[in-house]
């Protein structure tokens, strides 16, 4: 019997037993591993409602996790198929021996955010200021204006600001009580202030263009064991294709978000309408050749700067961070 992990915390696990891919009557199973309230359940609730996952020959498992960390130890445990993280993790991984590999989930990466009001026009305007800084000295989003920040005006946000490293809605609430100046947050808490009366200072695709880029790169991926899906391949290959037609479906329909809007715990109209679109922009729509080929340019620049805390020791982006078998299906 094969195991469906459901993670408590990190070092906690609830098993409960469901059949092994391969034995007789049983199918093939993705286990995905999802927080409880993140938005890739936006997706996952879109590939079980409309049966995607039968479409493509599997039957997708959501896993709920208590957090990040909980997610990157059932993933190298073999307890969970795929979860959501981005390359900077999945490089170090196979740095380390540990064959990770990564397919494109969104480039929505996130921005600086400032009231709309603010006399700050550019990074430059946020020297001396408190900036919040969801993600910790080492989220790649901040590295990234760091980096811009170093080209353009010739010097370290870093050391020229007093950061507040805290979790996303604390800040996104410090911003609205303006005991920060600007806040660096993820793309749906963003989403919701441009409600309210803020805007983008700098995005992270905008640092990504300014340090080379030649379009969006994805933030985060789904990411899972390489060697499992060789074993798996066409099922793998089943479940990109579904997240790709549950993409092409909310990036099209409205009833689609519709379904969807009451676990999306949006405060009201704009809120929802402003999280749909946000959510469509990041949808990635590269060929994954190209997005690698950026990737291994701000990769350099992030390793740089982070150091080996941030990448250990894969100077470079580990090659095999993006998964060969879908570059060659396309």
């Amino acid at each position: 019997m094969r195991h469906l992990v459901l993670a408590l915390s990190a070092s906690s696990v609830l098993c409960l037993a469901i059949p092994k891919t391969g034995e007789a009557g049983a199918e093939e199973i993705v286990r995905v591993g999802v927080l409880k309230f993140g938005t890739v359940n936006w997706e996952i609730d879109t590939i079980t409602n409309n049966g995607l996952d039968e479409k493509h020959g599997f039957r997708l498992e959501p896993v709920v996790l208590a957090g990040s960390d909980a997610g990157r130890i059932g993933i190298n445990a073999g307890e969970i198929d795929v979860i959501v993280s981005d390359w900077l993790f999945v490089s170090r991984q196979r740095a380390e021996g540990i064959p990770l590999t990564f397919v494109p989930y969104s480039t929505s990466v996130g921005a600086i955010m400032v009231p709309d009001d603010s006399i700050a026009k550019t990074l430059a305007d946020l020297r001396g200021s408190r900036v919040g800084v969801a993600g910790g000295p080492l989220d790649k989003n901040w590295l990234m204006y760091r980096a811009v920040a170093e080209d353009r005006y010739g010097f370290d946000l870093a050391e020229e600001t007093e950061p507040a490293y805290a979790a996303p809605p604390f800040l996104a609430e410090k911003l609205k009580d303006g005991e920060l100046a600007a806040a660096s947050n993820f793309w749906h808490y963003n989403a919701r202030l441009e409600t309210e009366g803020y805007r983008e200072l700098l995005s992270g695709q905008d640092a990504a263009t300014a340090l080379g880029a030649t379009g969006p790169i994805s933030a985060i991926g789904y990411v899972f064991n390489e060697e499992w899906a060789a074993e798996h391949k066409d099922t793998m290959l089943g479940f990109v294709a579904a997240s790709r037609e549950a993409k092409e479906l909310l990036a099209s329909s409205d009833a689609a978000w519709d379904k969807l809007r009451p676990s999306m715990n949006a405060e009201n109209d704009a809120v929802f309408h402003n999280l749909v679109r946000r959510y469509r922009e990041g949808i990635p729509s590269r060929p994954i050749a190209e997005e690698e080929a950026d990737t291994k340019t701000i990769y350099l620049r992030l390793a740089a700067i982070g150091g080996e805390k941030l990448v250990g020791s894969a100077k470079t982006l580990s090659p095999g961070t993006f998964w060969s078998a879908l570059k060659d299906a396309q």
